[in-house]
C-alpha cells in the first residue's frame, strides 16, 4: 500500500463524508438540487447513510482491502447514479459536480487495486 493510496483514501474518504453529513443534516446547497431533480425527500436519509458507509468503507479498506474496493465500487455507481440523475432532469450544467466526488474515489479504487 503506498503513501499516495493512504492519502488519497482518507482525504476521499473526508470528502465523500462531508457530502453525507451535508445530506444529513438537510443543507440547502445539497437539498435544493435534489428537489428540483424530483429525489423524493423519503430517499434523503438513505441516500446519506450510503455516501456514509461508504466513506467508512474507504478507510476500512485501509485495514482490510476488499472492504475499500467494496466501498469505492459502491461510491462509483453512486456518484454515476447521481450524473445519471442530472442528466435526466437536463441539468447538464450540474453534472461535473457529482464527478467531483467520482474521481478521486476511482483513483483510490486504481491505487489500492494496484497495490
Amino acid at each position: 500500500m503506498s503513501v499516495a493510496h493512504i492519502v488519497l483514501a482518507a482525504v476521499s474518504a473526508l470528502w465523500v463524508g462531508f457530502s453525507g453529513v451535508s445530506l444529513a443534516r438537510r443543507a440547502e446547497f445539497v437539498t435544493q438540487p435534489l428537489v428540483e431533480y424530483g429525489v423524493p425527500r423519503s430517499w434523503w436519509g438513505p441516500l446519506a447513510l450510503a455516501k456514509l458507509a461508504g466513506a467508512a468503507g474507504l478507510l476500512a479498506g485501509l485495514v482490510v482491502p476488499a472492504l475499500g474496493v467494496a466501498a469505492a465500487i459502491g461510491l462509483i455507481l453512486y456518484f454515476l447514479g447521481a450524473v445519471i440523475t442530472n442528466i435526466r432532469a437536463r441539468s447538464y450544467k450540474t453534472v461535473p459536480f457529482p464527478l467531483l466526488y467520482l474521481a478521486p474515489v476511482a483513483v483510490t479504487l486504481g491505487l489500492g487495486l494496484a497495490a
